[in-house]
């Protein structure tokens, strides 16, 4: 068998690399929409939500970059694949936009010592909004296909969006408060409040792609998931124990014992390892098993699920 690249062929874009595309030129609209707004009004609070979407750009070529290397076939030096890429670009999602924080903190700061008037702020708040509301549905769009699809980088990719769709509704609110009452004083602190918020939506991020890399195991439902699915399977068998998993990007692996009569012939426990892994794999997506056999001699009082 040979690769794509060994053969020369190519295939078309995968769900995940159209979705990673489509992310940076999104990026890169609600970018100049909101550079726009900051530059006609002249407002600190939309000079840091435009920043933010700086950080939207690089964190989308990260995503993009991140999904093609996860993609990839398991090779001889990664002979379990390249899942775990996807994790690097969330943590590097997340480490960007702590370094925006300190920015729109720096020129918070700045704004506070040296209150701005704004200029034409209907306009710039009409197109920080247009902005926002684009950047709304983009992100409902990545969660939900970015869950679907087993992504951690393209999921957080939205999540990170959802909450710059939450500071541009907070950063519009406060202006228009601003406005009415005329306290410019309102426009900085909204700057410290949006980067205070972006603190927490990188530390979350980073915590999570940190917990990705350390192999984080299945979550308590998908591992009941997991036992309900080996008990339903093992006829033949007499009991598993060390079940583990771990979680690797869009990759499931789950290893456990199996303990078989010492009298099975090879042949019959070699049938039981298939349909075990036939049926975890029909039932967890992206599942990769391991089985080792024992004989009863073997067996386990504790922590073993005995059928």
């Amino acid at each position: 068998m040979f690769s794509a690249e060994q053969t020369g062929q190519t295939h078309p874009p995968s769900a995940l690399n159209r979705l990673a595309m489509a992310s940076i030129a999104v990026a890169l609209v609600v970018m100049a929409l909101k550079y726009i707004a900051y530059a006609i009004t002249g407002s600190v609070a939309l000079y840091s939500d435009a920043l933010e979407s700086i950080v939207n750009v690089a964190t989308a070529i990260a995503a993009l970059v991140a999904v093609r290397i996860a993609e990839r076939p398991a090779d001889r030096s990664h002979q379990f694949g390249h899942h775990k890429a996807e994790y690097f670009s969330a943590g590097l999602e997340g480490a960007l936009i702590l370094l925006a924080a300190i920015l729109i903190l720096i020129q918070a700061y700045d704004a506070w010592l040296n209150p701005r008037v704004l200029s034409a702020p209907a306009a710039g708040l009409a197109i920080n909004g247009a902005a926002a509301l684009i950047n709304a549905g983009w992100a409902w769009h990545l969660i939900t296909r970015g869950r679907e699809l087993r992504s951690p980088a393209i999921t957080a990719d939205g999540w990170h969006l959802f909450a710059d769709v939450a500071t541009s509704v907070g950063v519009i609110a406060g202006l228009l408060l601003a406005l009415a009452t005329g306290w410019l004083f309102l426009d900085p602190l909204l700057a410290f409040a949006v980067a205070l918020h972006i603190l927490w939506v990188g530390w979350r991020i980073t915590r999570d792609s940190m917990s990705g890399l350390m192999d984080a195991s299945v979550a308590g439902d998908t591992m009941a998931r997991i036992r309900d699915v080996i008990a339903a399977n093992a006829d033949g068998a007499l009991q598993i124990h060390d079940l583990r998993t771990r979680m690797a990007g869009r990759a499931t692996f789950i290893e456990f014992h199996l303990v078989v009569p010492g009298e099975m012939p090879v042949t019959e426990a070699h049938d039981i390892c298939d349909r075990l892994e036939r049926a975890l794999t029909e039932a967890i997506e992206g599942a990769e098993v391991l089985i080792h056999v024992e004989p009863e001699g073997e067996a386990k009082s504790k922590g073993a699920l005995t059928f």
